[in-house]
């Protein structure tokens, strides 16, 4: 006599999926009740108050300021190349792959380069002066060039 090829996991399985799927389907039920779909436009809109915090509610008329759309930023500005110029020493440098790193000589902050930054062919133990710029993971050494 065969034996039922459906096991105890197996069916529990089943029932987790099914128990799910009533759940998901109770839920969209009570979407439709609230009538989510119906809301307004003003209910859907969100203001900024004076302090940059949204909210629901309009702000008042006396406090409202205009601004230039160049103003509003959507995303993570991007910050400018630090004026100063640094010194330090190239600490680990790949010719093949062209990135490596620098020591800051007051800082001691280790800090990344590409080649394409640098004016002649870095080495290590090279010392050179720099500038830096905030990139995606962190501080990018920019205008590298060998102090001799």
């Amino acid at each position: 006599m065969a034996k039922s090829k459906e096991t105890f996991g197996k069916k529990e399985r089943e029932k987790k999926k099914q128990k799910q799927k009533e759940e998901k389907l109770e839920k969209r039920q009570e979407r439709k009740q609230q009538g989510q779909a119906g809301k307004s436009l003003d209910d859907m809109i969100a203001y900024v108050d004076e302090n940059g915090n949204l909210s629901s509610k309009p702000p008042e008329p006396g406090k409202m300021a205009e601004m230039e759309y160049e103003q509003l930023y959507t995303g993570i500005p991007v910050r400018e190349a630090e004026e100063t110029d640094r010194e330090g020493h190239v600490d680990f440098f790949n010719e093949t792959k062209g990135f490596g790193f620098i020591i800051d000589s007051k800082s001691k902050q280790r800090i990344f380069v590409h080649m394409s930054q640098a004016s002649e062919l870095l080495r290590e133990n090279d010392r050179v002066s720099f500038q830096t710029e905030r990139g995606p993971k962190g501080l990018t050494a920019i205008e590298v060039k060998k102090i001799k």
